[in-house]
């Protein structure tokens, strides 16, 4: 084994089989921190966010943070309700672009995946500024090093992921249940404090910048929808779950609400007795663990716990982008490299994409989370009401039973989503939403733009009008003298082209097609015996999903077969018509031509096929 790969596997952990993936699955305690982390961790900065706004109109305004998180609260159980009922219709997996694109049409099913995947963007950048803000509260002496610890964070995040589904969760369980038990703890400790007598510092004489009206209200609500992202995480993970999987996510998409409302209500509630007002350089959690316990090692447990937990909220987006990174690449919109599943059984060109977006982000806004926070919220309502609009026209379609209440209820989830969008939007244009708002329309451009791509390829590869030839069988001589490896990836006009050079300078030809699991056998032997019968072809099945060492070994065992000769390997490769359009492909050829290099396979052609 090379360096790389010992490395890589000291890291990741050894290959695991396809056969496998049912293993890698998720008990609802164990999904309960990978994909509700994201929606836990926001009580750490939903209510600092309400009051953010509201201290701009002086000190009585801070009292209206109760009322406004009270209607955040009926806002997640309407949405909480709507997404049960898509988890019921969609067993197997309904996100927001799933079921947008099947019930709406392309074009919403577009903007409602490109609004999510930039706002799992978004999680992780604020996820790991919010940690490190909560790290930087408790020690200010690292407050210079916000950036570097950002990175670092995000690092150790992308290399927990690419370990695997089941050992991500297994590290995250702990960190996620330590910070539900702390808050539990500060808020039970705050009310007790309260119920003897305690009376909280006045607040101070906050000058008024702002007037208090509907207007400023609606800002206030719109920033503490922050606390919403993150719950149609289940909805779109359903197949992490242990089976019965739409059940068990069912189930823990209430666990999770019911959680997030108390904690959100808690702390929310607690600010007001206390009379936090946020300070530069400090939580409202931090602020609020002063309050309670003082310096006393609760408190730094409370942070460390916030610190950890907003750190794993990352963790929602490692497990959530990947996924639907791949659907849309299955579904030719994003470069095919993100469908494929890595040595882990985990989406790996998924999570490195995600941590690579996510790095460039802290960089760009300095790890600071009130830079960032404008831009949250606008992708994931988006997707909230285009998901339950499409979940209305499906029941309206399929009409099952009990689909009226259903109906309703996500033609309520709709409504209640749309409004706050248009609220988040117009309260927080000016702010930053402008930018998401501009993006999303260039990301679903990419979209059509790589699918033509792909449809032009498909369409010049496309072997529809290539008719059959009746070639002579190749008579293995008794011993040959010009043997040939043909690579067949897929039967394509390409491949028929490699194949006729073949037969001008080889008089035996083997033709080697390795099966990663997404080969209809059936199909591809059809076409074979219908345009190439004169050559055998053998499918290598590849229980790891490599490629690369079935091939090798192939050419080594026929080279050995055949000493005293040269064997030709001729690799079929496609020729894109701009340099950026191999973007969109693997690089297979580059990648198997250096494997044949090392082990000393000395005749390797490439036959290109231009598009």
């Amino acid at each position: 084994m090379s360096f790389y790969p010992q490395i890589k596997q000291i890291l990741l952990g050894k290959t695991l089989p396809t056969s496998a993936h049912s293993e890698e699955r998720l008990s609802n305690a164990a999904a309960l921190a990978v994909l509700s982390s994201d929606a836990l961790s926001s009580v750490a900065y939903a209510t600092e966010e309400i009051l953010l706004v509201l201290v701009a109109a002086g000190s009585s305004a801070l009292s209206l943070s109760l009322p406004i998180a009270g209607a955040i609260i009926l806002l997640l159980t309407v949405v909480t309700l709507s997404y049960r009922q898509t988890i019921r219709a969609y067993p197997n997996g309904g996100g927001a672009y799933t079921v947008a694109r099947e019930n709406l049409g392309v074009y919403p099913g577009l903007i409602a995946g490109g609004s999510l995947l930039i706002d799992y963007i978004l999680t992780v950048t604020v996820s790991i500024s919010a940690g490190t803000a909560a790290l930087t509260s408790a020690i200010p002496q690292l407050q210079p090093y916000t950036v570097s610890l950002g990175l670092i964070f995000i690092f150790l995040l992308m290399l927990a992921n690419l370990r695997g589904v089941k050992e991500s969760g297994n590290i995250f369980m702990i960190p996620t249940y330590a910070f539900v038990a702390s808050i539990f703890v500060l808020i039970v400790l705050g009310l007790y404090k309260q119920a003897t007598g305690y009376v909280a510092p006045e607040y101070p004489n906050l000058p008024v910048s702002e007037q208090l009206n509907s207007f400023f209200i609606l800002r206030a609500f719109s920033a503490g929808c922050t606390a919403l992202t993150g719950v149609e995480a289940i909805s779109n993970g359903v197949l992490a779950f242990k089976a019965p999987e739409w059940k068990n996510a069912r189930i823990t998409l209430l666990y999770m609400s019911t959680i997030l409302g108390i904690m959100f209500l808690g702390i929310t509630y607690l600010s007001g007795i206390y009379h936090i007002v946020p300070e530069h350089g400090q939580t409202a959690v931090s602020l609020l663990g002063h309050r309670i316990v003082g310096d006393s090692p609760l408190y730094y447990l409370i942070q460390i716990a916030t610190l950890f937990i907003l750190l794993l909220a990352a963790n929602t987006s490692y497990a959530d982008f990947p996924r639907l990174s791949s659907i849309v690449a299955s579904d030719g919109y994003l470069p095919r490299q993100l469908a494929l599943l890595g040595d882990r059984l985990v989406y790996s060109n998924g999570i490195i994409l995600l941590s690579v977006c996510a790095a460039i982000l802290v960089i760009i806004f300095r790890g600071e989370v009130n830079a960032v926070i404008p831009l949250y919220a606008v992708g994931v309502f988006t997707s909230f009401t285009l998901s339950q609009a499409g979940m209305v026209r499906h029941w309206f379609k399929d009409k099952t039973s009990g689909w009226r209440l259903s109906a309703a209820i996500n033609s309520l989830g709709a409504i209640a989503t749309a409004v706050v969008l248009i609220v988040i939007i117009s309260t927080k244009f000016a702010l930053g939403a402008w930018l998401v708002v501009v993006t999303i329309p260039i990301i679903v451009s990419l979209f059509l733009a790589i699918h033509r791509h792909y449809e032009y390829v498909a369409e010049r590869l496309s072997i529809g009008e290539v008719s059959p030839q009746n070639y002579t069988p190749i008579l293995k001589p008794g011993q040959a003298t010009h043997p040939a490896v043909v690579i067949v990836g897929q039967l394509n006009r390409g491949t028929v082209e490699a194949l006729d050079y073949a037969r001008t300078i080889a008089d035996e030809i083997v033709a080697v097609h390795v099966d990663i699991g997404s080969t209809d056998r059936e199909e591809l032997q059809a076409k074979w015996r219908q345009l190439e019968a004169d050559i055998p072809l053998e499918i290598i099945e590849s229980p790891y999903r490599s490629v690369i060492t079935p091939i090798v070994n192939f050419v080594g065992q026929f080279e050995a077969r055949h000493p005293g000769v040269f064997t030709t390997v001729i690799i079929p490769a496609f020729v894109t018509r701009n340099w950026w359009h191999s973007l969109l492909h693997n690089q297979t050829t580059l990648f198997l031509k250096n494997a044949l290099r090392a082990q000393k396979s000395r005749v390797v052609t490439t036959v290109r096929y231009y598009l």
